[in-house]
């Protein structure tokens, strides 16, 4: 599976992050450290995000900590660009 990620750093629960997608469809979520390696090991994890077809992309942290930002291409290519609008 291929997918891009953006180290955020850490982010409050009124940070508002926004992906913007050019492309197919992408899953786009936001996940804490711990839940990032559970994804690249291929474990059940949790995350805040899912599937969208339009962009930009909004999403806010449900905690404060590290997060990663993930856009994983559904059936083609995609270019992204992430970006912290408030924190």
């Amino acid at each position: 599976m291929q997918y891009r990620k953006w180290p955020l750093g850490y982010l409050s629960t009124q940070a508002v992050v926004q992906v913007v997608l050019r492309g197919t469809e992408s899953d786009v979520f936001l996940a804490d450290d711990a839940n990032l390696r559970k994804f690249e090991q291929g474990e059940d994890f949790h995350y805040c995000g899912g599937r969208y077809r339009q962009s930009p992309v909004r999403l806010s942290p449900p905690s404060g900590g590290s997060w990663t930002a993930v856009v994983i291409p559904v059936g083609g290519h995609v270019e992204a660009s992430v970006q912290v609008l408030a924190a």
